[in-house]
């Protein structure tokens, strides 16, 4: 058997929508917004599994599980995407490519902000972890036996111990207690986000309705002047 680690002192640590199976699993199983038979998942040999609707606090409380257990080393991706959030892809945006200044590099949800993880920890998610994406599929069939297959692949625990992060619910967040989206959270995220660069247009209209006034005001001020020159010059010639 693989070298094994305790993982952090009462892990799971972090509520949400998941069923926890066994503790020395390499295997983590996110089932995005589908709900299959989480508990079967972790029967048949997943640390844990559960959904992640949202780009950003569900994103979160996935990593934070995940770094606080060195023995899972895999991530896997089943079920149906998140329309709206995409959290599937966010996750894997995440892990390819880390954030900058809050935001998931190359994420194309509508809300994929990070605001519980640091630098490190997202660094050691990174390092810890593989992600592998079987999206789309619920045939629990294939899933037990992808995590039959991870399972064999096992190399043992992170060498590093357990980190701990808190992920604080944020007020009117976008996941409850539970882990479940509120109604229509993904088309009202992408309202939000496509307000904001409707927002972003008319300020950069209204620069260039400023720029073009201005211009304009310039080109009228030059005429008046090549106007009064021209006909001082000639009522010069006219007295001489």
């Amino acid at each position: 058997m693989a070298d094994k680690k305790s993982p952090a002192s009462g892990w799971p640590l972090v509520k949400g929508d998941f069923h926890s199976g066994d503790a020395n699993s390499p295997v983590a199983v996110v089932t995005m917004g589908s709900h299959l038979d989480e508990q079967g998942v972790c029967d048949a040999g997943a640390a844990l599994c559960g959904s992640c609707k949202t780009e950003n606090l569900g994103l979160e409380k996935v990593i934070a599980n995940v770094i606080a257990n060195p023995n899972i080393r895999f991530v896997l991706l089943v079920g149906t995407e998140v329309k709206g959030h995409l959290s599937g892809q966010t996750l894997s945006a995440l892990h390819k490519s880390g954030i900058k200044e809050g935001r998931v590099v190359g994420a194309e949800g509508a809300i994929p902000f990070i605001e519980n993880l640091n630098d490190a920890a997202i660094k050691r998610f990174q390092e810890q972890v593989e992600i592998v994406n079987i999206m789309e599929s619920e045939d629990m069939g294939a899933i037990k036996a992808k995590i039959n297959e991870l399972k064999a692949r096992d190399p043992g625990a992170f060498a590093a111990d357990a980190i701990v992060v808190e992920v604080k619910e944020a007020a009117g967040g976008a996941e409850e207690a539970t882990g479940e989206a509120r109604p229509l959270s993904g088309e009202m995220a992408l309202i939000t986000a496509r307000m904001k660069i409707i927002e972003k247009m008319v300020t950069d209209i209204g620069y260039r309705d400023k720029f073009a006034a201005g211009v304009y005001a310039g080109k009228i001020e030059g005429l008046m002047i090549g106007l009064i020159i021209s006909f001082a010059l000639v009522g010069f010639l006219m007295m001489g």
